[in-house]
C-alpha cells in the first residue's frame, strides 16, 4: 500500500467512512477533535516535510476501516496531542470526557519516555552516549510492559498504537537508513505478532511486508517482481478455477462469494527460508477464498471441491473445529488444478469478518459514543489477563519480554483434556505446563502423564491433537525446581516460583542471608562491614524486587540473584572507600593505555574505561560479555582491563577493591562478538540440525560447534559459539531455539574458571 496512490485523508472523509457503519455517532465530537488536533500541531511539520496533522488523520481512517467507534476514532485524532502540544490529558478530559482522556493517555504512556539525559559538555561524550543508549533500551523495554496494562485497561489503546505504527511504517522512507531498520525490526518482533495476536490480518500482514521491505530491501524488490510475474502467468489457472466453482455452485443453487487472493510477500519470503527454496520452486502464490453463510455451507462447499479436484495429502486444515488462538476460523485445503496447487480458504461471512479485523470485529455500537464488548470477545483475550497477572511476578522488564515473546508471539500447540475441552499452548509445552494450565494445584501436585493413553515422562513435548491426563498424588510435597529448566510457557514457571516463594519464604530468607555471607567470606570480606547501612534494601530497590527480605527471599530458592548482589555490594563499599581515601589509578591507568599513533579500529574493544576509549581492554572468555549486559571491570597486572559481567562469580575472587574500575560499553554498532550459548536437547537424528539452521534464519555467523551426547538420559548438551553484535541478538537467538520441540534448555553459560 502506498499513501501516494490514495487521494488525501481528510476530516470529511473520515466522518463520511464513520456514517457508512455508524449512523448515529457523534459528527460534531469527531469535528471539534480534530479542530483541536489541528490546532495544537499547527506548526508541527513530519520528516517527510508535510503538516503533522495529516498523520492523526490517516491513522483515523485507518481505524475507519476496522469500523471502530466514533469515540476510538476521535481518540487516534487527538492521539498525539497531549505528549507534542501545550494541551494536557486534564484539559482533553474537560472538553472529551473521561472516555476519551483514559484513550488517549493510555496511547501516550505507551509511547511516552519517562526520562531524558540533557546534553552536557563533558569530555566523556561516549560515556554518556552509552548510557543514552543503555537507557533507551531499558524504556523500550518498559514500553512493552506498558503496552500489556493499557491493552487491559481497554483494548483499543492498543489498536490506535497499532494503526499509528502503520501508518509510521507507510511513510518510513522518510527516516535514515539506520532508524528505518531499527523500527521495521521492533515492528516484525513486537506489533506484527501483536496485531496476529488480536486477530487482525489486515494490518499484520501489511506491517510485515513493509517490515520486510525495509530489512531486506533487495531480496523485497527482487521477491515483488518475481511474484508479479509469476502471477501473471498463474491468473489463467485462478480465474479458470473460479470459473468451474461458479458453475457446480449455479448448478446446486448454492449462494456464495469467490474470489482470488494474492498472498502477502513476507509469506512467502518466510516459506522460502523454512523449506530452502527459490521462489520457481514455491507454486501456491495465490489461494482461491470462499464465503458462504453459515458453517453447514462450509463443509458442503469442501466435500463439492474435494470431489472437482483431488486434494493435496497432508495440507487439509479445519480451523473451525479447532480455532486459533486469536478467533480464526476457516477451513484450508490444497487441490490441484491443471496441474498447478491451489489454495482454496472457505469461510463463512462472520468468520471473514473476523479474520479481517480480528478483536474490531467483536465491537458492536448500540449507542452514540458508546462500545460494548462481546463475551466472546472476552473470553479470546484471556491470554491478555494471563500477561497482565504474569508482570507480577517478573518485575525484570528484559525477562518480561522474553516471557511475551514466548507465551504471546509464539506458534502454538492445541491439546486435548480428558473430558474433551481444548486448550492452546505455547509451542515446545509438556505435561507440566498442561498441568498448570489446567489449575495451580493439579500442577504442583503433578506425579505423571499419559499422553494418548500411554504414560511418558514430564518433559516429553506434546503436540497439536494430543490428548493429555495427568496424574496427581496429594501427598506430593510440590514442584520440584527442576522443572523451572523444562517447562516452556513464562506462566508456568512464574507459578512454580511462586510456590517456592510463599511456600518456603521463612527458610529461603535464611539460606539467602547465609549464601550471601558465605560467598562474602570465601571473597575475604567481612560480612557485617559490606552489609551495614541498608546496603541490601537499597539493592532491592535498585533491581525492581522489592523490599530486603524480597532480595534474600529470591536469592535463598534461586541464586542466580547472588553473584549480582555480591557485585552491588563490593561497588558500594569500593566507591565508600574513594570518598575516604581516593585510590591513585592514574598510574595503573597509563601502563594500559594505548599510544594515541597504535590506536585504530582494529583494537577498538567497544569498552570506554572511566568514560575513555584507548586502553589495553580483555573481554573476559569465561562470561563473554556483550553489549547490553550490565559489566564490572578490573585492572589486571600485566594483561590490561579484565570486563566481565556483573553476575561473573570469576571477577570477585581475590578482587583488589583500588583496582575494580567503571567501564561501560561504547555507542558502537560495528563490533562483532562471540557468546557461547549452551542447549540441552533430546538426543536424536535431525535435532542438531534444526539447531544450527536458526542463526542462518537470523543472519548470525557460526563461531564454534562443540556436542557431548550424554546416554544415560538420552540428551545431548550442545555449546554454540554465536557471533553477534549486541544482547539483542542473543535474546532472539535463545528465543527461537527455545521453540525447538526437541530442545530442554537454553542458557548463557558461566565457565567456573577465569580468563
Amino acid at each position: 500500500m502506498n499513501d501516494k496512490d490514495k487521494k488525501p485523508v481528510t476530516i470529511e472523509s473520515i466522518i463520511e467512512a464513520v456514517k457508512s457503519y455508524q449512523p448515529d455517532a457523534d459528527f460534531e465530537m469527531l469535528e471539534r477533535a480534530y479542530l483541536v488536533a489541528k490546532e495544537g500541531h499547527q506548526t508541527q511539520t513530519r520528516a517527510s516535510g508535510e503538516p503533522y496533522i495529516n498523520h492523526p488523520l490517516n491513522v483515523a481512517a485507518i481505524l475507519t476501516e476496522l469500523q471502530l467507534d466514533d469515540t476510538t476514532i476521535a481518540a487516534a485524532l487527538l492521539h498525539d496531542v497531549a505528549e507534542d502540544t501545550l494541551f494536557t490529558i486534564e484539559e482533553i478530559q474537560d472538553m472529551f470526557g473521561d472516555e476519551m482522556a483514559l484513550l488517549i493517555d493510555g496511547v501516550t504512556k505507551i509511547g511516552k519516555i519517562p526520562i531524558s539525559l540533557v546534553k552536557k559538555k563533558d569530555p566523556a561524550k561516549s560515556k554518556v552516549d552509552a548510557e543514552r543508549a543503555k537507557l533507551k533500551e531499558e524504556q523500550t523495554l518498559e514500553t512493552y510492559r506498558k503496552m500489556i496494562i493499557a491493552m487491559a485497561k481497554d483494548i483499543r489503546v492498543i489498536m490506535i498504537k497499532l494503526a499509528d505504527r502503520l501508518h509510521n511504517m507507510r511513510t518510513l522512507k522518510f527516516m535514515r537508513p539506520e532508524k528505518q531498520k531499527r523500527i521495521a525490526q521492533e515492528t516484525l518482533e513486537i506489533y506484527a505478532p501483536l496485531a496476529n495476536r488480536l486477530g487482525i490480518s489486515s494490518i499484520k500482514w501489511e506491517l510485515e511486508d513493509l517490515s520486510l521491505r525495509y530489512l531486506e530491501p533487495e531480496v523485497y524488490y527482487n521477491l515483488v517482481k518475481n511474484v508479479v510475474q509469476k502471477r501473471k502467468d498463474r491468473q489463467i489457472y485462478i480465474t479458470e478455477a473460479v470459473r468451474q466453482i461458479e458453475e457446480e455452485f449455479d448448478d446446486l443453487d448454492i449462494h456464495a462469494s469467490i474470489s482470488g487472493r494474492a498472498k502477502h510477500f513476507y509469506s512467502i519470503y518466510k516459506k522460502m527460508k523454512r523449506d530452502n527454496k527459490d521462489i520457481g520452486e514455491i507454486y501456491d502464490l495465490s489461494a482461491i477464498r470462499i464465503l458462504v453463510d453459515d458453517v453447514k455451507e462450509c463443509y458442503h462447499v469442501l466435500g463439492i471441491i474435494h470431489s472437482h479436484w483431488k486434494p493435496i495429502p497432508g495440507r487439509f486444515k479445519d480451523y473451525i473445529a479447532v480455532p486459533k488462538s486469536n478467533g480464526y476460523r476457516s477451513l484450508h485445503t490444497t487441490v490441484m488444478v491443471l496441474g498447478y496447487p491451489i489454495e482454496i480458504q472457505i469461510r463463512t461471512y462472520a468468520m471473514h469478518q473476523i479474520s479481517e479485523y480480528g478483536v474490531a470485529a467483536h465491537w458492536k455500537y448500540k449507542e452514540a459514543g458508546k462500545s460494548v464488548k462481546t463475551n466472546s470477545a472476552d473470553q479470546k483475550m484471556s491470554w491478555l489477563h494471563q500477561m497482565v497477572q504474569l508482570q507480577h511476578e517478573i518485575k525484570d522488564p528484559k525477562e518480561y519480554l522474553e516471557a511475551l515473546k514466548i507465551d504471546i508471539f509464539s506458534d502454538e500447540i492445541f491439546v486435548f483434556t480428558p473430558a474433551g475441552d481444548l486448550l492452546n499452548l505455547p509451542q515446545g509445552s509438556n505435561p507440566i505446563d498442561f498441568a498448570y494450565r489446567i489449575h495451580s494445584q493439579v500442577g504442583h501436585h503433578c506425579v505423571g502423564a499419559k499422553v494418548n493413553g500411554k504414560m511418558v515422562p514430564l518433559e516429553y513435548k506434546l503436540h497439536t491433537g494430543d490428548y493429555v491426563e495427568i496424574i496427581t498424588n496429594r501427598s506430593n510435597n510440590g514442584p520440584s525446581q527442576d522443572w523451572l529448566n523444562i517447562v516452556a510457557s513464562s506462566d508456568t514457571r512464574a507459578k512454580i516460583r511462586s510456590w517456592f516463594k510463599r511456600e518456603n519464604r521463612e527458610e529461603n530468607i535464611q539460606h539467602g542471608q547465609q549464601l550471601i555471607n558465605d560467598e562474602l567470606k570465601k571473597l575475604g570480606y567481612i560480612p557485617k562491614e559490606l552489609l551495614k547501612e541498608n546496603r541490601l534494601a537499597k539493592i532491592a530497590e535498585q533491581m525492581n524486587i522489592g523490599t530486603e527480605e524480597d532480595l534474600l527471599a529470591q536469592v535463598g530458592y534461586n541464586s542466580a540473584h547472588l553473584n549480582g548482589v555480591i557485585a552491588k555490594l563490593i561497588e558500594m563499599r569500593k566507591k565508600e572507600l574513594a570518598e575516604n581515601t581516593p585510590p591513585d589509578i592514574s598510574e595503573m591507568l597509563k601502563e594500559i593505555k594505548i599510544p594515541a599513533q597504535n590506536v585504530n579500529a582494529k583494537n577498538d574493544s567497544g569498552i570506554l574505561v572511566e568514560g575513555e576509549s584507548g586502553f589495553v581492554v580483555r573481554l573476559a572468555k569465561c562470561c563473554n560479555p556483550i553489549p547490553g549486559d550490565e559489566i564490572s571491570g578490573y585492572i589486571t597486572r600485566g594483561r590490561g582491563v579484565s570486563v566481565h559481567r556483573v553476575d561473573c562469580p570469576n571477577i570477585l575472587k581475590g578482587a583488589e577493591l583500588d583496582r575494580m574500575i567503571e567501564v561501560s560499553w561504547a555507542n558502537s554498532k560495528e563490533n562483532v562478538y562471540v557468546v557461547e550459548i549452551e542447549i540441552v536437547c533430546n538426543d536424536k537424528s535431525g535435532a542438531l540440525t534444526e539447531i544450527l539452521a536458526i542463526p542462518a534464519t537470523l543472519q548470525l555467523n557460526i563461531h564454534s560447534v562443540h556436542a557431548s551426547p550424554n546416554k544415560s538420559n538420552k540428551t545431548s548438551t550442545i555449546r554454540l559459539g554465536i557471533e553477534v553484535r549486541n544482547s539483542d541478538d542473543v535474546s532472539r537467538i535463545m528465543t527461537q531455539m527455545r521453540r525447538v520441540k526437541d530442545v530442554y534448555s537454553v542458557t548463557r553459560p558461566i565457565t567456573p574458571s577465569g580468563d
